[in-house]
C-alpha cells in the first residue's frame, strides 16, 4: 500500500516513510526519521532528529517530536527518540531526545498521550501508559507498563513508577511511587490499591485481596521498609506481584513515598 504524502507536507531527503503512512499538510519530517508503516501524522506535526516511530500511530496537529533536549549539560552527540507501535501522541505533545550520546527517550507500544503533555530526555515509557492532559515529565524518569496518569500531574527527574500504578490529577510527584497503588496529593502519596485498574487488566479477586494486604503492611504498618519487606517475603512467598513489588522497592533510588502512620 503506497503511503499518502499531502503536497504541502516537507519530508525531507533521508527520512524513510513506512508503506501506508498519511502525513497531512505542513508536515515536517527531519532526514533521520524512520515513521513505521500505517502510521498518521494529522496537519503540523514536527518528528525529528534520530526519531523512529512504530507501526500503525497517529499523531495529532502540532505535536513536536525528536528536537533537541532542553538540558543544559547537552554536549553534542547522536540521540535518540523511540516510539513504540499503535501509540497515539495528541495535539501539542513534545518529546525531547536525549541528553546523552547515544542515549534513548522511549515510549512504548500502545501509550495514549493526551494533548499537552511533555515528555523530557532520557524518559523510557513502558506499554499501555496513558498520560491525561498536560501531564509533565522532567528527565530520566522510568514509568512501567500500564500506569495511568490523571491530568496537570508533575513528576520530578529520576522518579520511577511502578506498573498498574494510578496517579491522581495535578499531583506532584517527587519520590518513587509503588506498582499496584493509587497515589495523590502534593507530594503524591500513595492512598490504596489500584483496585480498579487491577480489576480493568483482569486481575482476580484473590490477587486483589493479597495486593491489598500488602499495601496494609508497607503502608499502614509502623514498620520501617526494610522490615515490611522482610515480612512480606515470609508472609506472601512464591506471589509474583509481591516479589515485583519487592524488587522495585529494594531498587528505589529517590526512596518509596510512603504516607505517615501513628507512631
Amino acid at each position: 500500500m503506497s503511503s499518502r504524502i499531502h503536497s504541502l507536507a516537507v519530508i525531507e531527503a533521508g527520512a524513510a516513510i513506512g508503506e501506508g503512512c498519511d502525513v497531512g499538510p505542513f508536515c515536517h519530517v527531519g532526514p533521520q526519521v524512520h515513521l513505521g508503516s500505517g502510521t498518521r501524522l494529522h496537519s503540523h506535526v514536527v518528528v525529528d532528529g534520530n526519531t523512529t516511530v512504530g507501526e500503525n500511530c497517529e499523531i495529532f496537529s502540532f505535536a513536536c517530536i525528536g528536537k533537541r533536549t532542553q538540558d543544559l549539560k547537552y554536549k553534542g552527540g547522536k540521540a535518540y527518540v523511540e516510539i513504540g507501535a499503535r501509540t497515539t501522541l495528541r495535539e501539542y505533545v513534545t518529546v525531547h531526545a536525549s541528553t546523552l550520546d547515544g542515549g534513548k527517550t522511549v515510549i512504548g507500544n500502545d501509550c495514549n498521550i493526551l494533548a499537552y503533555c511533555h515528555l523530557a530526555h532520557d524518559c523510557v515509557l513502558g506499554e499501555r501508559v496513558i498520560m491525561s492532559n498536560n501531564t509533565q515529565l522532567a528527565g530520566h524518569v522510568i514509568i512501567e507498563d500500564r500506569v495511568v496518569f490523571g491530568g496537570m500531574v508533575g513528576v520530578v527527574q529520576f522518579v520511577h513508577i511502578g506498573r498498574l500504578a494510578m496517579i491522581g490529577a495535578t499531583a506532584k510527584v517527587v519520590q518513587d511511587i509503588a506498582p499496584y497503588v493509587l497515589a495523590d496529593g502534593s507530594p503524591a502519596l500513595p492512598v490504596t490499591i489500584n483496585k480498579i485498574g487491577l480489576e480493568r487488566n483482569n486481575f482476580t479477586p484473590e490477587q486483589i485481596r493479597t495486593l491489598a494486604q500488602v499495601f496494609k503492611l508497607f503502608f499502614r504498618s509502623n514498620l520501617r521498609a526494610e522490615e515490611a519487606v522482610t515480612r512480606l517475603r515470609a508472609e506472601f512467598p512464591d506471589v509474583p506481584e509481591v516479589a515485583h513489588f519487592i524488587a522495585f522497592v529494594q531498587a528505589s533510588q529517590r526512596g518509596i513515598a510512603r504516607p505517615k502512620t501513628d507512631q
